[in-house]
C-alpha cells in the first residue's frame, strides 16, 4: 500500500519544497543588492529596512490568516493563490521606478508568501505519517537551505551582471511553471474551517507595525521622540489587546491554548531567537562585505556561501537523526553554535581581515542555523493536536517572521551612526557592536530552547492520536 501512495508523497515534498524555495530564495536574494538598491533609488538606511521589513512583516502578520483560509477553502487551493500572488508582485518589484513603489510591491510579495510558506508545512504533515515526518521536513529544510545558500550569490551575480530589477523577475517564470503542477498533482485537504478571524488580522497587523515603525524610525527620529515613543506604546497596547481578543474569540487565529504546552511554547520562542539573530546579521554582512571591504556584490554573495551553504547538507541530516535522538538537543546545539559564530565574527571583524577566520566564523554560526532549520518545525507539528496542524505551522512561520523583523530593527538601531557609509572604520564599529546583539539574541535562544527540561515537575503531554488525514488516500 505504501508503494502505492509514494508517487503522491513524493510530488507534495518536491512541490512544497519548491514553494519554500521560491519564498525563501527571495528573502535573501535582497541582501547582497541592498547597497546598491540604496545607491539607484537613493535611499537611506531606513529605506533598505523597510525594503526587507515590508516583506517579513506582511508575511508574518498575514500568515496565521492564510493557515485559516487553507483550512476552510482548501489547502492546494490557496497554496495555488498563494503563489500566483506571489508571482504578480514579484513583477511589480521588478517595475517599481521608486523606492516606495518597491518598499509596497515587497509587502504584497509578503502576504502571498504567507499563504505558501505555511502550507507546505501543512501539506507535508498530511501526506507523510508521523514516523516518516522527520525525514520529510529534513529534506524541505535542505530545499530552503538551498534557496538560503543561492539567494546571496544569485542576487549578487544577477546586480552585477544585470541589474537589480531581475532579481524580481527570476521568481516570475518559476511561479508560472508551479501553479498548474500544483493544482494538478496536489491533492486537496481541509481543516476545521474556522470563520475568518479578521478583528485578530487587524489588531495583529496594526499592533506590529506600531512596533516596528517604532523600531525603524528610531534611527533618524531618536529614541527619546514622541512618535517613536508614541509608536511603540501604541503597538505594544494593539498587541496586548490581540491576545485578549484571541483569548475571548470562538474562532482564533492564535491558539493561546497551544502555548500552555512547554514544548510548543518553547519551539516557537527558539524561532524567534533563531531569526532575530540571522536576519539582522545577514542584513549587516553583505554591506560589510561590500561598503566596508570594497568587494563586488558577486563577491560578497560567494563569501556569504561559508554561512548559508551549510543548510543544504546538514538540514536533511539533522532532520533524519532527529527522528532518533529527539529534536531538542539539535535545537539547543544549534542556537549555540550560532551565537559563538556570531560573537567570532563580532570579535575579529576589521575593514583589511582575510576571509580565512571570517569564513570559519561564518561557517560555525551557518552549521548552528541548519540544525535548527527542521527540527524546530518538526518539534512545532510534533507539539500541536493534529487538527491544527495548520495553525500551529502558521503561528510558527509568524514567530519566525516576528523575530526576522525584531533582529533587523534592532540590529540596524545599533549599527546607525553618522557617517556610517562614508567611513569603513565607522561602519565596522556599528557593525561589530550589533553581531554582538546577535550573538546575545541567540544566546537567549538556547535557554528557551532549554527551558522545557528545567521545569521542575513537567506536565507530560497527552500523545496525540495519528491523524486520520494521514491514511485518507492509503
Amino acid at each position: 500500500m505504501a508503494n502505492e501512495i509514494s508517487p503522491r508523497r513524493g510530488w507534495t515534498l518536491v512541490l512544497a519544497s519548491l514553494g519554500v524555495f521560491m519564498t525563501a530564495l527571495d528573502t535573501l536574494v535582497v541582501t547582497t543588492a541592498l547597497p546598491v538598491l540604496r545607491v539607484s533609488l537613493h535611499g537611506s538606511l531606513s529605506d533598505l529596512e523597510w525594503t526587507v521589513n515590508a516583506y517579513n512583516l506582511c508575511f508574518a502578520c498575514s500568515l496565521l490568516t492564510a493557515a485559516a483560509l487553507g483550512d476552510r477553502f482548501g489547502r492546494r487551493r490557496m497554496f495555488c493563490v498563494g503563489l500566483a500572488v506571489f508571482t504578480a508582485a514579484s513583477a511589480g518589484a521588478a517595475l517599481a521606478p521608486t523606492v516606495g513603489a518597491l518598499i509596497a510591491a515587497r509587502a504584497v510579495q509578503g502576504a502571498g508568501a504567507a499563504m505558501v510558506m505555511p502550507l507546505t508545512l501543512t501539506l507535508i504533515s498530511e501526506a507523510f505519517p508521523k514516523e516518516k515526518r522527520g525525514m520529510a521536513i529534513g529534506m524541505w529544510g535542505g530545499i530552503a537551505g538551498l534557496a538560503v545558500a543561492a539567494g546571496p550569490v544569485v542576487g549578487g551575480a544577477v546586480v552585477q551582471g544585470i541589474n537589480w530589477h531581475w532579481i524580481f523577475w527570476l521568481n516570475v517564470p518559476i511561479g508560472l511553471a508551479l501553479i498548474p503542477l500544483c493544482a494538478w498533482k496536489l491533492n486537496e485537504s481541509h481543516g476545521p474551517r474556522p470563520r475568518l478571524d479578521v478583528p485578530g488580522l487587524l489588531l495583529a497587523g496594526a499592533g506590529f507595525f506600531g512596533l516596528t515603525w517604532g523600531l525603524v524610525r528610531a534611527n533618524s527620529a531618536g529614541w527619546a521622540s514622541g512618535e517613536v515613543i508614541g509608536s511603540l506604546l501604541a503597538g505594544a497596547v494593539l498587541v496586548g489587546l490581540f491576545l485578549r481578543w484571541e483569548r475571548r474569540t470562538l474562532t482564533p487565529m492564535l491558539s493561546l491554548e497551544m502555548f500552555r504546552r512547554p514544548r510548543f511554547s518553547s519551539a516557537n520562542g527558539v524561532s524567534f531567537f533563531l531569526y532575530a539573530g540571522l536576519f539582522g546579521a545577514v542584513f549587516l554582512m553583505s554591506q560589510f562585505f561590500q561598503s566596508a571591504q570594497h568587494l563586488s556584490p558577486l563577491q560578497a554573495g560567494l563569501r556569504l556561501l561559508a554561512w548559508t551553504a551549510a543548510p543544504v547538507i546538514v538540514s536533511p541530516i539533522a532532520g533524519r537523526l532527529a527522528d532518533r535522538w529527539g529534536n531538542r538537543p539539535f535545537m539547543v546545539v544549534g542556537l549555540l553554535l550560532q551565537a559563538v559564530g556570531l560573537a567570532w565574527v563580532a570579535a575579529v571583524a576589521q575593514p583589511h581581515i582575510g576571509f580565512a577566520e571570517l569564513g570559519v566564523a561564518l561557517a560555525v554560526s551557518g552549521i548552528g542555523t541548519s540544525l535548527v532549520f527542521p527540527t524546530v518545525a518538526n518539534e512545532v507539528l510534533s507539539a500541536a493536536p493534529p487538527d491544527e496542524a495548520g495553525m500551529a505551522a502558521g503561528t510558527n512561520s509568524a514567530m519566525r517572521e516576528l523575530g526576522g523583523v525584531f533582529g533587523v530593527a534592532v540590529l540596524a538601531s545599533v549599527f546607525s551612526r553618522p557617517g556610517a557609509y562614508t567611513s569603513a572604520a565607522v561602519f565596522v564599529t556599528g557593525f561589530t557592536t550589533a553581531l554582538w546583539v546577535g550573538a546575545a539574541f541567540s544566546a537567549i535562544g538556547v535557554l528557551v530552547g532549554l527551558a522545557p527540561s528545567l521545569r521542575r515537575r513537567p506536565h507530560p503531554e497527552p500523545t496525540r492520536p495519528e491523524p486520520a488525514l494521514l491514511h485518507a488516500h492509503d
